[in-house]
């Protein structure tokens, strides 16, 4: 646990360096022109198309009669941009999430194994198209163990604890990944992930309960203005850039520090 809380140390010291600064604007510009742009052109339309479906098979009613059950009936006259929300805000996590792993983690390894690391000897067991399979792959298992979820909101510490639960298991695939992936072989990665999994595990989660808050924001913007949907939904998504690459940081210090001391054991041991 004292690997832990060092890399979590280091990672808040590199967070708001100047270069990591500069290293978020690429994930984020993307991010916003991507979801932006979005916004702009589809958001409208789909809040037209959701108010359609639901007028037409009765949707207003049974959500209706489910809110009032769980004492939120206040909410039925915003069930339409909430459920825009249950749609797109999965998207937009494993958008910041896939751009992060894409456009910053190469630079945060580069970055951390030259100044912390530099004796460590790169395998590059890992790969670009890999990091793209891994983010895509499990993005899409996040996105559908979400969406089973929802209900949980009637219940908001309930939520946050289990959503966090959700960004710990993907958090510890991809970052560990792409902190691995220029440093480790591949044998090496997976020996890893399965003897640190308890301390990969508390990373992701101690990070998740950060990344919970944007969707409860953003929910709870929805609810208050319409207005407020897509400027919220954008402050939400600068957020999770964020979140996702201080979760970089702490995921890279401790993985490098994890596999020098592996190969410091795998020389130690007697042949």
């Amino acid at each position: 646990m004292n690997g832990v809380l060092t890399a979590c140390r280091r990672a808040l010291g590199a967070q708001f360096s100047g270069r990591m600064l500069l290293l978020s604007l690429a994930p984020l510009l993307l991010a916003l022109a991507l979801w932006g742009v979005a916004m702009w052109l589809g958001l409208q339309p789909l809040l037209d198309w959701l108010h359609g479906m639901f007028a037409d098979y009765g949707g207003f009613e049974t959500s209706g009669s489910m809110l009032e059950m769980v004492g939120l009936g206040m909410l039925k006259v915003m069930v339409v941009p909430l459920v825009a929300i249950v749609l797109l805000l999965p998207l937009m996590i494993g958008s910041a999430l896939l751009f992060v792993g894409v456009a910053a983690m190469p630079a945060i390894e580069a970055h951390v194994g030259k100044r912390q690391f530099p004796g460590l000897a790169k395998k590059e067991g890992g790969s670009f198209f890999g990091s793209v399979a891994i983010n895509l792959g499990s993005t899409a298992v996040f996105a559908l163990l979400w969406l089973f979820t929802l209900p949980l909101y009637a219940v908001p510490p309930l939520a946050w604890l289990v959503q966090a639960s959700l960004w710990a298991w993907v958090t510890s695939r991809v970052m560990s990944y792409d902190a691995l992936a220029a440093h480790a072989s591949e044998a090496e990665r997976l020996d890893l992930m399965r003897r640190r999994r308890p301390a990969l595990l508390a990373i992701g989660f101690t990070s998740g309960l950060a990344g919970a808050l944007p969707g409860i924001v953003w929910m709870g913007g929805a609810v208050l203005s319409i207005v407020l949907f897509p400027i919220l939904a954008l402050v939400s998504l600068w957020l999770y850039v964020m979140i996702f690459l201080f979760a970089g940081l702490w995921f890279q210090y401790y993985c490098l520090q994890a596999l020098e001391e592996l190969r410091a054991e795998a020389v130690t041991q007697p042949a």
